[in-house]
Formats: structure tokens, C-alpha cells, sequence
């Protein structure tokens, strides 16, 4: 009797994709709550102490945007590549050293902000020494919703995130009694705080600090890439907004980061779009790996194209009344830098799709090239820009960067595809769609 193989279903064809749907509903879910607390805290902090307060209070969150993302490449990034679907006494054990190691971070971080905003002096050193209270809180928060993705729980996050919105709701209106940037900067840190004690709970992991240094050290071949390319990302968003205000002013800050603040939504997805993706992308590539450039695709594609649709109904659906009711004085300087704001975030979530099939792939000098050069994009166009148009023209020129550079993700990870070799295998994996020959009769 012949020995019939029965073919292997397609993961599209499989329960596969219904597990996918329903860890992706809560990383949707969660980061809409973390995309929707960004965007009322910008808005709130907007309409409550005008431009120039909001230029003061915007350094200070891309500060915290670089710190998040040294955090990541040390701790967390590692975490979700080698943590994701293993034993759950190896996920606790990762975990209690990536947690340990944001913790770390924070503090070390947090110290060099104290000590620079004591040394600026004023409102605006003020809000680096509110910062640097806050900065181990946040970071370890951080670190709990990538140990539940990694996990698979993404609804823990979700409640997670939920615990800290809710948190955010007394401290806002106690920082708008006192109307300070320093009193808005501890609300929206603290009451991350209040969510990062709660993960503990949800968790029962003892955060390890004193195993930063073991961690580091077995995780250097992933940590050190991956801290130089997430560094390069937020230090060029830094860089550029620092250049910016050293150029135009700091009331041109404030006006881009209005424009940006609209596009709020998305820009926060983009900044916690690998606690779902990354994993999810490893998983595709164990089941199907010729599916990856699919899954890819969609991501980037789709978040693109609603940011876009987001972009435009702001330009066309918005009327100058009722931005001013909900930005106040921010949205004159703001609104007529919607359109290249939202091309630049149409380029950044395009881009997003290829970097996490290079993140799955484990491609972390792909990667880190990848980042490098759309970092070194972002900075020359935006300070460029700056001199030549103020605030329009840093925005032209950072819509020209982001564009560029997602040209060079998809470049890359084209090449990462090809050249992917498969644990135990001698040869590089084919992980295109193949094209299937007609049988000749």
C-alpha cells in the first residue's frame, strides 16, 4: 500500500492564524489605550500651557524617547527574541533579569538627567530633574508589557496599560492646578509608576537588578546592535529637536510637536509596535518562513495607509475652531504642518513592516544598518530644513527622510530573506513565495 504524506496546511489554512488574530487583537487593543493616554496627556499639556511651556515638556519626552529605547536594546529587545514560546520557568527567569536590567537603566539614566537639569537651571532644567524621578518607574513598566507579549498575554497588558490611564486621570488635574511643566512631567511619570507596581502583581516576578551585568553579558551579540540602532532612532528625534530649537526657537519645537501630536495615535504604535510583531514575526518564520515578506507587507502597508487616511482627515475634516478648542494657541503654529508630519509618520510605519521581519530573522547587522542610515536620513534633512524653512522646513525634510529610509528597511530585509539559514540547516532557506512549474503531461 502506497504511503500517502498528507500535505502540511498552510498556517493561513490553520488554527495558526486564529492564535495570531487573538494575540494581535490585544496588542491592538493595548496599544490604542497607550496611543489614546499619549495623545490626551499632549493635548492636555498642549491646551493648558501654550507653546513655548510645550517645547519645554516635548525635549523632555524625546529625552525619555531615547532612554526607552536604550532600555529596549539592552533588556527588552533580547527578551522578546529568545523569550518568546519557550517553557514558562525560562520566561520567568528572562524576565526577572530584563525587568532588573530597565530598572538599572532607569536609574543610571535618571542620574545623568539630574545632573544635567541642575546644571541647565530654569523651567527647562526643572523638568529634567522631575524626569530623572521618574525615569526607573517608567522603564519598568515598559519592561512588563514586552515580558507579556513575550509570553503571549497580551491581555495583561491591555490591563496594564488600562491601570496606568486610569492612574493618569487625578494626577493630570492636580498638575493643571499647579500649571508647571515639572507638574505635568511627575503626573504622567508617577502614574506610570503606579502601573509598573501593579505588573509586579500581575506578574509575581521580583525584578533582579543585580543581574544587569550577567545579562548584558549574555545577551551582548543582540544587545549591543540593538542598543546602537534604537539609540540612533530616538537620538536623531532628539538631535534633530534640540538643532531645531538651537535654530529657530523653542516655541518651533512646541509647533512640530503639535503637528506630530495629532498624528499622535500612530507615532505611539510605531513606539511600541515590537511588543507584538517582532514575536509574531518569529512565529511566522518557524511555521512558514516563505510567509514572512507577506506578513511584512501588511503590516507596514496597512499602518501606513491608515496613517495617511488619519493625516487627511485631519487636513480636510478639521475645521481652525475646533483644533483650537482642543490644542488652544498650539494649533495656529501646529496645523499647517499636518501634511508633511503625516507623510513622514506614512514613511516611518512603512518602514516598520521591514524591521520587524529583520528583528525576527535575528538579521541584527542588517538591522542596525538599516537604522544607522535612516537615522543619519533624519537628521541631515531635518536640521537642514530648519535652516532653510524654520519649522516647515524641518518637517519637509524629516517627510524626506523617513520616505528614503523605508527604501532602505525593504532593501535590506529583501536581502536578509535571501540569505536566511534556518537552525541546524548548511544552506540559506528560500523564504519566498516559490513559483510552482505546471506539470508537464
Amino acid at each position: 500500500m502506497a504511503n500517502h504524506r498528507r500535505a502540511p496546511r498552510s498556517i493561513f489554512r490553520s488554527g495558526a492564524v486564529r492564535a495570531m488574530a487573538g494575540r494581535l487583537s490585544w496588542g491592538l487593543g493595548d496599544q490604542a489605550v497607550s496611543s489614546l493616554t499619549n495623545f490626551a496627556v499632549g493635548l492636555y499639556v498642549a491646551r493648558s500651557l501654550g507653546t513655548f511651556a510645550f517645547g519645554i515638556f516635548s525635549l523632555a519626552w524625546v529625552t525619555y524617547g531615547v532612554v526607552l529605547n536604550i532600555s529596549r536594546g539592552l533588556a527588552t529587545d533580547p527578551l522578546m527574541v529568545r523569550f518568546s514560546a519557550v517553557p514558562e520557568d525560562r520566561w520567568r527567569t528572562g524576565v526577572a533579569s530584563a525587568s532588573g536590567t530597565a530598572i538599572g537603566v532607569g536609574c543610571a539614566t535618571g542620574l545623568v538627567s539630574l545632573v544635567a537639569g541642575l546644571a541647565a537651571g530654569g523651567p527647562l532644567g526643572n523638568a529634567f530633574v522631575a524626569l530623572a524621578v521618574v525615569l526607573p518607574g517608567l522603564l519598568l513598566q515598559d519592561a512588563w508589557r514586552f515580558a507579556f507579549f513575550a509570553r503571549g498575554a497580551g491581555k495583561k497588558a491591555f490591563v496594564n496599560d488600562c491601570v496606568w490611564g486610569v492612574a493618569l486621570l487625578p494626577a493630570l488635574y492636580v498638575a493643571a492646578q499647579i500649571h508647571t511643566v515639572v507638574a505635568f512631567v511627575l503626573a504622567w511619570g508617577l502614574s506610570g509608576a503606579v502601573a509598573a507596581l501593579y505588573g509586579g502583581f500581575q506578574t509575581r516576578i521580583l525584578p533582579h537588578p543585580r543581574e544587569m551585568l550577567g545579562w548584558l553579558r549574555t545577551q551582548r551579540d543582540l544587545s549591543v546592535r540593538y542598543l546602537v540602532e534604537n539609540v540612533s532612532n530616538s537620538g536623531a528625534s532628539q538631535l534633530r529637536a534640540y538643532g531645531l530649537g538651537a535654530i529657530a526657537g523653542i516655541t518651533a519645537v512646541g509647533a512640530v510637536r503639535g503637528a506630530e501630536q495629532l498624528l499622535g495615535p500612530f507615532l505611539a504604535l510605531l513606539m511600541g509596535l515590537s511588543l507584538v510583531t517582532v514575536a509574531e514575526g518569529a512565529r511566522v518564520l518557524q511555521r512558514a518562513p516563505h510567509r514572512l515578506k507577506h506578513f511584512c507587507m501588511i503590516l507596514g502597508g496597512g499602518q501606513a495607509a491608515a496613517a495617511l487616511c488619519w493625516g487627511l482627515g485631519l487636513l480636510l475634516l478639521v475645521p481652525d475652531s475646533a483644533g483650537r478648542w482642543v490644542m488652544g494657541s498650539v494649533w495656529d503654529s501646529s496645523s499647517p504642518l499636518i501634511l508633511p508630519v503625516t507623510l513622514a509618520v506614512v514613511g516611518a510605519s512603512f518602514a516598520t513592516g521591514a524591521a520587524a521581519g529583520l528583528r525576527a530573522l535575528g538579521a541584527a547587522p542588517r538591522s542596525l544598518r538599516s537604522q544607522l542610515i535612516a537615522s543619519l536620513f533624519y537628521v541631515t534633512f531635518g536640521i537642514t530644513g530648519a535652516f532653510l524653512g524654520d519649522a516647515a522646513g524641518s518637517a519637509w525634510g524629516v517627510a524626506t527622510a523617513t520616505l528614503s529610509g523605508s527604501v532602505v528597511w525593504w532593501f535590506q530585509l529583501r536581502l536578509g530573506l535571501r540569505d536566511y539559514v534556518p537552525p541546524g540547516a548548511d544552506e540559506p532557506t528560500v523564504v519566498f513565495e516559490p513559483i510552482k512549474e505546471p506539470i508537464k503531461e
